[in-house]
């Protein structure tokens, strides 16, 4: 698994790391909080990157990319994100987000609709009464420590430096500790095809999905039983449902290629 392309583009203040894959319709990778480009995708760049052109980008303080002292909104990742297309010349692109991922797709096609041309979003949310009970209780309470051991050497094998893993998880825990519900319209307005997923065991209840998926005209809506998003990546013990995954990627596949 080699990218034809890496390197990083200097982002509304910050150099932004990506990696291309494979050639085709472009599909651009989002990953979730505290994570980086291949540990949500690497299963989904195996099994796509012969079908599609996939960009990956590492968010502001994930992965390679540089970081920033302000608080972490999912408008600021978006905005980063359309920047980054401007800058490597892809004018539209369909969309991947996972988790916190999938927040920034949603605003993505919010803010720069023009660019985009269909949204996967996966284990996402909008309002704060859709994450599954006691959710931001523990996130209020959330120290380092309690940061998944995988996140941490998955971060410092990329950037060894202690001080901005413990930024990483400050700007993380603080965006999720503030989050304020977005309005309705955030996703009644959105006019393209998209694809919500989730697990039945995930952290947003599947009726926030259901949710979500009814908000937005002619969607489609994908609950598999899986915990959050070992419908796509490995578990953190490693573990690989190879069945579920190579399912929901097929079914991902086949909507990006359907004619809406």
């Amino acid at each position: 698994m080699n990218p034809i392309e890496k390197g990083y583009k200097h982002v509304n203040g910050i150099q932004l790391y990506f990696e291309i894959y494979g050639s085709g319709k472009p599909l651009v990778l989002i990953h979730g909080g505290g994570s980086s480009i291949l540990y949500d995708f690497k299963e989904v760049i195996e099994r796509l990157q012969d079908k599609f052109q996939l960009i990956g980008v590492d968010l502001q303080n994930h992965g390679r990319s540089e970081h920033r002292d302000i608080p972490e909104t999912f408008e600021q990742d978006a905005d980063d994100v359309a920047a980054l297309l401007a800058e490597l010349n892809i004018h539209k692109a369909a969309f991947w987000g996972f988790s916190n991922g999938g927040n920034t797709v949603i605003q993505i096609v919010h803010r720069h609709p023009g660019i985009v041309e269909k949204i996967v979003v996966a284990s996402a949310f909008y309002k704060r009464n859709g994450m599954m009970d006691g959710f931001f209780e523990m996130m209020q309470d959330a120290t380092f420590e309690s940061m998944p051991e995988p996140f941490k050497i998955n971060f410092l094998n990329l950037n060894p430096d202690f001080s901005k893993l413990e930024n990483l998880f400050d700007k993380d825990s603080k965006r999720m500790q503030t989050f304020e519900d977005w309005g309705d319209e955030v996703l009644s307005s959105i006019e393209v095809p998209a694809l919500f997923i989730s697990g039945d065991k995930d952290v947003m209840k599947p009726e926030h999905t259901v949710e979500m998926w009814r908000l937005v005209k002619g969607s489609e809506l994908m609950i598999v039983p899986a915990t959050h998003g070992t419908y796509m990546m490995a578990d953190f013990d490693d573990s690989l449902n190879e069945d579920l995954i190579n399912f929901t990627i097929k079914k991902v596949e086949t909507f990006l290629n359907q004619h809406h």
